[in-house]
């Protein structure tokens, strides 16, 4: 998933876009939402733009609970998607739990008549316990797009045992002006119980996407904290 050739548009531009199109999805503008429109139309990127997106990609379907018909242009992507990008034999563990929220979304946000969906590979949870704050904080800010309703239940059960250690990355990650990985930490802590009232996450939040919301990814994070847990202004 390298940037192209000179000349084409950088699958950089194609996430950002697409990053775009699911948080003002998220915001309730435009049209009905659907996977295939927020792509550039017959873009060989678009495949691998969801791929990093993850079940943010589907995220908007979870705003209906399955009410929106999914068009045969966006179940082909998908499945596009997760055939061309599983994770290999030595693929880190982000790449594999990405992949696994993305068929968890599938199963959980989209209806198809068609073929079933694969099912969710199995993936190890260790790191959870064993890492130590940092390595977690940042582990974890990049598997944000898990952080929506009924995904990813294992791994919310675990991280609701570490939410001070998660505080803490945040707090640092905002102080390093590493608004991505403030905004993905938050939105997950957005998600778990008895966050530290002395955190001031709905504030936190707030200035991560003030400072950090010329990256279309911050600005996804923090409009997802909002619409499904209530967190950030």
């Amino acid at each position: 998933m390298a940037e192209q050739t000179q000349g084409a548009v950088p699958l950089s531009a194609v996430i950002a876009d697409a990053a775009t199109g699911v948080a003002l999805a998220l915001q309730g503008g435009g049209d009905p939402y659907a996977l295939s429109r927020i792509l550039r139309q017959g873009d060989p990127l678009a495949p691998a733009a969801v791929r990093v997106l993850g079940a943010d990609a589907l995220a908007p379907y979870a705003l209906e609970h399955r009410a929106v018909p999914v068009g045969a242009d966006d179940e082909a992507v998908v499945r596009q998607t997760l055939a061309s990008y599983p994770p290999g034999a030595d693929a880190s563990g982000v790449s594999a739990w990405s992949y696994r929220g993305l068929v968890e979304a599938t199963h959980t946000y989209l209806v198809s008549d068609a073929r079933p969906w694969p099912r969710p590979p199995e993936v190890g949870t260790e790191w959870l316990d064993t890492d130590r704050w940092p390595r977690l904080a940042h582990r974890i800010s990049q598997l944000a797009a898990l952080a929506l309703p009924g995904l990813a239940a294992d791994l919310e059960e675990q991280l609701a045992a570490r939410t001070d250690d998660l505080a803490r990355g945040f707090v640092r990650a905002v102080r390093r002006r590493d608004w991505l990985q403030a905004a993905g930490v938050g939105r997950w802590l957005a998600r778990l119980p008895d966050v530290p009232p002395t955190l001031g996450l709905d504030a936190g939040l707030a200035f991560v996407r003030q400072m950090g919301g010329g990256d279309p990814r911050v600005t996804l994070h923090v409009v997802a904290a909002q619409r499904f847990f209530g967190r950030g202004w």
